[in-house]
């Protein structure tokens, strides 16, 4: 290399390496407010809540609660580095990856999703004729990316496989594979059906485009980038070890232990462990809320590193794609653009919801399964609370000593 040509060189380098240093970054204020820790210690002092944390946020400005245990049995404090489950949240994240290749122009969501899974191409859907008997006739309509990432399908919740042996113990493409084999239930876009097995799909696709396993591609361009260190489909023991224990609950009986549910069957880790885009994806509350402050803030971290445009967010995350008799929902988010609101739920209790307009955040976490939860109502009410209040942001950097 020429002389001349190693100085441009230099040069390019220095000003990457100036421009990345230079990204805005957020710091994250704590309240100094205890509406949510005021509102669940009496429930966890009375033995019926097992631990919970609650992530309120207003702008930048912050309220964490850890209250009670992650491992009641080990009296193993809850905190924000403690590891769970997020189930169905999973789907946003399936979400994010499809509207950056949207982004990018490697795909449109009414692409035929047999453009890129050719094993779509000849569906059939299940027809009760006027005799009460069950017949497979090819589908009428195409089905698109847009309908298997917001549940209009027509395909089930899980394959028959996955339903038997659970969420994580058959790969992506083996999964559509099963899926395009069976009847759909209804015709494509005509109805909505909550399926795992439609966001699954729309991984499959991300995997065709980009020549890498949807888990991969998820870590290179989402997880890594916002410093998600802690959130992966195969936690290690380490991860493990600190891991919020799954409680059943029912009326008038204390949280009892419950080894884990079939859908996450054990062991969690190892070579039958497969990533599942519908729900799977293991997190702690220190990265999630990076995920979602992304969202709440249209396409850019905490960290001041940009994952999307912001009018991809608004247009394909914040915006439902389903026809409007269908409900708010976008890409594995439910979505109301007006509203200015986007988020989703897990099975064993997890949920948060963000406004972007009004830069606000809800993040819950809870490993349980059952009911009653009463706990739910004084939360609501100490989050109603949160958002009433003049709150400053003066206080202490949000993630101080609460990490331990």
């Amino acid at each position: 290399m020429k002389l001349k040509e190693f100085s441009l060189f230099l040069g390019s380098l220095l000003l990457a390496g100036c421009c990345a240093a230079t990204q805005e970054q957020v710091s994250v204020k704590e309240s100094k407010t205890t509406f949510a820790a005021d509102a669940l210690k009496p429930f966890v002092e009375s033995g019926a809540l097992p631990g919970a944390i609650s992530i309120l946020s207003k702008g930048d400005v912050q309220e964490t609660a850890c209250v009670g245990w992650a491992d009641t049995a080990k009296k193993q404090p809850v905190t924000l580095k403690s590891t769970y489950m997020q189930c169905s949240q999973t789907k946003g994240f399936c979400g994010v990856t499809v509207a950056i290749l949207a982004e990018e122009g490697k795909l449109s969501l009414d692409d035929p999703v047999s453009k890129y899974l050719p094993e779509f191409k000849n569906l059939k859907v299940a027809v009760k004729g006027k005799d009460g008997k069950v017949k497979n006739v090819p589908a009428k309509n195409v089905l698109t990316i847009r309908m298997v990432m917001n549940h209009t399908g027509g395909f089930p919740f899980e394959t028959a496989t996955k339903s038997k042996k659970g969420w994580n113990r058959a790969s992506l493409r083996d999964s559509v594979r099963e899926a395009a084999a069976a009847p759909l239930r209804f015709e494509p876009g005509t109805r909505v059906l909550y399926s795992n097995t439609g966001i699954d799909i729309g991984a499959a696709v991300v995997e065709v485009i980009t020549g890498k396993s949807w888990d991969v591609f998820l870590k290179e361009r989402v997880l890594d980038p916002l410093g998600m260190v802690d959130t992966t489909f195969k936690p290690n023991a380490e991860q493990l070890s600190r891991a919020i224990v799954l409680h059943g609950v029912s009326k008038n009986r204390k949280p009892k232990f419950i080894s884990f549910n079939r859908w996450m069957p054990l062991p969690h880790n190892g070579a039958d462990v497969h990533p599942s885009a519908g729900a799977g994806l293991w997190t702690t509350a220190a990265d999630q809320v990076k995920f979602y402050r992304m969202l709440m803030n249209l396409g850019k971290g905490d960290n001041g590193v940009r994952i999307l445009k912001e009018e991809t967010v608004k247009k394909l995350l914040a915006t439902s794609t389903r026809p409007g008799k269908f409900g708010g929902y976008s890409m594995g988010l439910a979505a109301n653009f007006k509203a200015g609101t986007m988020g989703h739920g897990g099975a064993w209790g997890t949920r948060c919801t963000v406004n972007w307009r009004q830069k606000q955040l809800q993040l819950w976490v809870v490993q349980l399964n059952g009911s009653p939860r009463p706990w739910d109502a004084a939360w609501r009410k100490a989050v109603n609370k949160f958002f009433a209040a003049k709150v400053s942001d003066k206080g202490t950097d949000a993630y101080t000593g609460r990490l331990k």
